[in-house]
């Protein structure tokens, strides 16, 4: 037996270090060892989402500006509304104003009344899904054609170059864009208005004819994020087994059975993930259009997202901006709803037919 002093503190480390890889590994194999896991991220869910959401959904029933001198109050049909009961809260609402919860004997649904009956948020609406249904269309196309295209030409020279510069617009930010496009499209001194010209065209002031407003900021939205659906057509592409292609290629399978039984069941959760993202990222368009027309000409490129953000921080009606950002919040809520429907509905089709 080695006596030596190192081989004794080694030893001695060693009997001491055993219980506690023990109760190590008794806490790793316990039930609250998941539970331990999930701790910080429900803590950090709760703090940055649970509780903003809820304060947004508690202010749509008030009627607050904080360009009015009088305190919260809900926000009943026809006016103020007797309360049940007050109360008082030390919450700091504004520089003088501390949050009082007011128990109204009505219900206090004004602002969405409000919102019903607005003509011009339904004509902002429909704007809006407008440019989401053309906005993602056209992107998913160009998106699946590129995919496909970058996917099946690895030894094609120069395409590392050519996937980062066509990648470089998603990374940059939609303003920097916006500004980037202005100077494109200006009658003035534009790029484009200079090759219209220098075909025999006549100029075209792009950013404020009633014809052009619309198309023009979505083609500068296509620009930036159809790099977005190349990208997720690739990791689609990806995720499928290279067995299966082969044998695909083998069996002389065409290419649109190809699609169909080898490529789409490996690869479309990504790519309805990737629709998805685009659907959610285009309905919240807001920075795009303030920059290049601020809604402009008269209301022809005014989106939803724009037309809360003036409620917002324009005329800082904070009650009704609060009912428009909730109605905004469940109609992305759908989206997610119908597209995770769309999804499973292969699955359910099959299960039906097993039983």
């Amino acid at each position: 037996m080695d006596t030596t002093p190192s081989s004794v503190m080694e030893r001695n480390e060693r009997a001491v270090s055993a219980p506690r890889r023990s109760g190590i590994r008794a806490f790793e194999e316990s039930r609250a060892f998941p539970v331990a896991l999930l701790t910080p991220i429900l803590i950090f869910f709760v703090l940055l989402n649970v509780i903003p959401t809820m304060w947004l959904i508690g202010f749509s029933f008030y009627r607050y500006s904080l360009q009015s001198p009088d305190p919260p109050r809900p926000a009943c049909i026809g006016g103020p509304c007797p309360a049940l009961f007050t109360i008082p809260t030390d919450i700091q609402v504004s520089l003088t104003q501390k949050l009082q919860i007011v128990i109204p004997a009505a219900p206090p649904v004004d602002n969405y009344i409000k919102i019903y009956n607005d003509s011009d948020i339904w004509g902002s609406f429909s704007r809006t899904f407008t440019f989401v249904i053309l906005a993602v269309s056209i992107q998913v196309v160009l998106g699946v054609l590129l995919g496909f295209l970058f996917w099946g030409s690895a030894k094609m020279p120069g395409r590392r170059l050519a996937l980062t510069l066509l990648f470089t617009p998603m990374v940059v930010t939609p303003v920097a864009s916006a500004l980037f496009w202005r100077l494109i499209y200006d009658p003035t001194f534009g790029v484009l208005n200079y090759l219209i010209t220098a075909f025999g065209g006549q100029k075209i002031d792009f950013l404020t004819n009633n014809e052009w407003a619309f198309p023009a900021v979505l083609f500068v939205d296509v620009w930036m994020w159809t790099p977005f659906m190349i990208l997720m057509t690739l990791a689609a592409l990806g995720s499928v087994p290279k067995a299966e292609l082969e044998a695909a290629e083998v069996d002389r399978m065409s290419w649109p059975k190809r699609l169909w039984y080898v490529i789409l069941p490996h690869g479309k959760f990504i790519l309805m993930l990737g629709i998805l993202l685009r659907t959610i990222d285009a309905f919240k368009t807001t920075d795009l259009v303030l920059t290049m027309t601020r809604g402009g000409p008269g209301n022809i490129t005014d989106l939803i997202g724009l037309r809360l953000y003036r409620y917002a921080f324009a005329s800082l009606n904070i009650g009704f901006s609060s009912a428009l950002a909730v109605v905004l919040l469940i109609t992305a809520i759908a989206f997610t709803s119908i597209y995770l429907w769309v999804l499973n509905a292969r699955r359910r089709n099959e299960l039906k037919i097993e039983n």
